[in-house]
C-alpha cells in the first residue's frame, strides 16, 4: 500500500479493497478497479482517532458518538486540505470510521494512515465477507496490474449482516457556525449501528 497499491482485506463487516487514502493515483485506480462514478466519494477507516485527526477534523464530533469506534458507524466530517479530491463531497466532507478489525486495523498503521474501504466488490454487486466468493473479475483486474498476492485473507472473517452506519452531524437549532455543538444526526446510510442506539447515545435523529 505503501508503493501505491491496492489490496483486498477483511473488515468487521465485508472484504474492503482499498489503498492509502493519501495516494491520488491509487484514489484513482480503486475507482476503476471497481467501475464505480466518480462522483460517489469512497469511504475510508482509520486505525485510531489520531488517523481519523490526519484526514478530517474530529473537533467537531461529539464526544458520545466516539463510544462507537472502534465500530460499524461511519461518520461525515469536515476534511482537511490536502486529500484526493474524489474522497471529499460537496459540502467538503469526508467519510470515515475507526475499523475494530485486527487485520485491518493493522494496515492503516503500517501502511502510515487512513485506508479507503469501500466494499470489495464490482460497483452495483453485492459485498462478500468470504474470499472464495470475491469476484473473479475483481481478483483478475487487480492480478493484471501486476498486484500478486492481491487478497489479504488472515485473521477473523468478516461477519456479514448490515454495513456499516453512515451518518452526517447538523447544528443545533439555530446555530450554523463551525464547530457548533452538535446533537442533531442523520442518518445517510442504514447499517450495523441502529437509529435506536444512537438515540439511547443521547442524540436527536433526523427523518
Amino acid at each position: 500500500m505503501r508503493g501505491g497499491h491496492a489490496l483486498i482485506f477483511p473488515t468487521e463487516t465485508f472484504y474492503g479493497l482499498g489503498c492509502l487514502a493519501s495516494d491520488a493515483a491509487a484514489v484513482s485506480r480503486i475507482y476503476q478497479l471497481k467501475r464505480r462514478p466518480v462522483h460517489k466519494p469512497l469511504p475510508l477507516l482509520a486505525a485510531s482517532e489520531g488517523q481519523v485527526r490526519s484526514v478530517a477534523q474530529l473537533e467537531a464530533m461529539p464526544e458520545p458518538l466516539r463510544a462507537f469506534w472502534p465500530g460499524p458507524l461511519t461518520v461525515l466530517l469536515p476534511a482537511r486540505q490536502g486529500l484526493p479530491s474524489q474522497l471529499v463531497n460537496e459540502a467538503g466532507q469526508v467519510a470515515v470510521r475507526v475499523t475494530p478489525h485486527p487485520v485491518a486495523a493493522a494496515l492503516a498503521q503500517g501502511a502510515g494512515g487512513p485506508l479507503t474501504a469501500s466494499s470489495a466488490n464490482l460497483n452495483g454487486r453485492s459485498p462478500v465477507c468470504a474470499v472464495a466468493d470475491l469476484d473473479p473479475q475483481l481478483l483478475a483486474a487487480l492480478q493484471d496490474l501486476g498486484q500478486c498476492p492481491c487478497v489479504a485473507a488472515e485473521g477473523p472473517q468478516p461477519q456479514g449482516g448490515a454495513p456499516s452506519s453512515l451518518v452526517e452531524l447538523l447544528p443545533e437549532q439555530g446555530e450554523r457556525r463551525a464547530g457548533a455543538s452538535c446533537r442533531r444526526l442523520r442518518i445517510i446510510r442504514s447499517g450495523a449501528v441502529s437509529r435506536a442506539a444512537l438515540e439511547a447515545a443521547g442524540f436527536m435523529v433526523e427523518p
